[in-house]
């Protein structure tokens, strides 16, 4: 795959048209916290027909044969919500991060891993986003190495499972109505997923943090005390795969789905830049004119040209069926973090003071790139797991 289909342009279109028109004008309210970006999620998803599309996917499910297939939307990216995030990004990667965690890592982790009960008293309304997800595996002292120090844990009791514990950093989880937890059982090596309610007795969640970036997606901690969860609440079941892999596979599609993310950051901070230097008049010509400024343009469709290929590759090899490796996925999330992170703050530069001022989105894009090279594992880790994925293989 070089490319999006015609179809797919016309709904890149679309969507481009919506994120203009109604999420740009909502920007400075969702990143001053005055409002939150569900409303607007739920009118996107009501507009462009998502809501009614999973429930046709449900009911076609329903009457599938047993074992005929996971349900909607497990299968992955698809160009259409690639297409989605690269959009919503270009106007406010945090309305993005939002909504994918929502659907993609809490609805997601349940379509691919739960039972068929799971999925429709839990995913479905998060996939219609009648409710909020969470997906929550980081700890307070348990940040890259998420499963070695996890404090969080769960024991077996009648009815179900007692547990106790905290989450940090999770998106949407001041707001979330589910969250996807993950707690270590009695036996050390022992990591299961749980569906919890925030309903529970025991279950709290803190205020907002205050962030360099992504202001526009709340973040926040989880508290369990002593939260008892049915016994059909054991994300898969007792029969479900190993949480650890299972964390471990979301982590992957969590490295996969902020390709669209760094492509809408870049492709809007070229889009801008290019603007700008046209614009932009010093000693009496355009600055496009300079060398210095075609430079640094230069280098941003260069960029913009590589993580387009990226992220097509993991499409077709996804439509192949044939899943990238390991140090593939730790590699593209490396080079679209660090990538766009300098293409933003190039951005800022170019523009120079009126980059640096709030008024203009490059400087929004350039604390929310930041978060990429963080969020779904470190710069740092990916290295590692590149190098230690090649040196066993060697």
């Amino acid at each position: 795959m070089l490319d999006f289909s015609e179809e797919h342009k016309v709904a890149q279109q679309a969507i481009r048209a919506w994120a203009t028109s109604r999420l740009a004008p909502h920007v400075p309210k969702l990143e001053s916290g005055d409002e939150l970006p569900y409303p607007l999620m739920r009118e996107l998803g009501a507009t462009f027909g998502m809501i009614d599309m999973v429930r046709a996917q449900f009911a076609k499910m329903r009457e599938a044969p047993a074992g005929a297939g996971r349900g909607p939307g497990a299968g992955g990216e698809s160009p259409l919500m690639a297409i989605l995030m690269m959009e919503l990004s270009r106007v406010s990667p945090g309305f993005a991060l939002a909504m994918g965690a929502s659907l993609g890592l809490c609805g997601g982790a349940i379509l691919a891993r739960g039972t068929a009960a799971q999925k429709e008293r839990f995913a479905l309304p998060v996939m219609t986003m009648e409710k909020i997800g969470a997906w929550a595996l980081t700890e307070p002292g348990a940040g890259s190495d998420a499963f070695g120090s996890m404090k969080t844990h769960a024991r077996q009791v009648d009815g179900g499972y007692r547990l106790s514990g905290s989450k940090t950093f999770i998106t949407n989880a001041p707001h979330a109505d589910v969250f996807v937890v993950y707690a270590r059982m009695p036996s050390e090596s022992d990591v299961r997923a749980f569906i919890v309610e925030r309903t529970m007795p025991g279950v709290a969640t803190g205020p907002a943090f205050k962030k360099m970036g992504m202001h526009a997606s709340p973040t926040g901690e989880v508290f369990l005390d002593d939260v008892l969860v049915p016994a059909d609440q054991l994300l898969g079941g007792d029969d479900g795969q190993a949480s650890r892999a299972a964390a471990k596979s979301s982590l992957k599609g969590e490295r996969f789905g902020m390709t669209p993310m760094a492509l809408g950051i870049v492709d809007r901070c070229l889009e801008e830049s290019i603007r700008y230097a046209r614009e932009r008049e010093q000693w009496g010509k355009p600055i496009a004119t300079f060398q210095l400024v075609q430079e640094k343009i230069a280098r941003m469709y260069m960029v913009r040209s590589i993580i387009h290929a990226l992220m097509m590759r993991q499409l077709e090899a996804e439509r192949a069926g044939t899943p990238l490796s390991v140090e593939e996925a730790s590699a593209s999330k490396l080079y679209c973090a660090r990538m766009t992170t300098e293409v933003a703050m190039e951005a800022v530069q170019l523009k120079g003071g009126a980059g640096y001022m709030q008024e203009g989105i490059v400087e929004m894009l350039a604390r929310d790139a930041k978060l990429l090279q963080i969020g779904g594992g470190t710069d740092e880790i990916q290295i590692l797991r590149i190098a230690r994925e090649l040196l066993e293989k060697a």
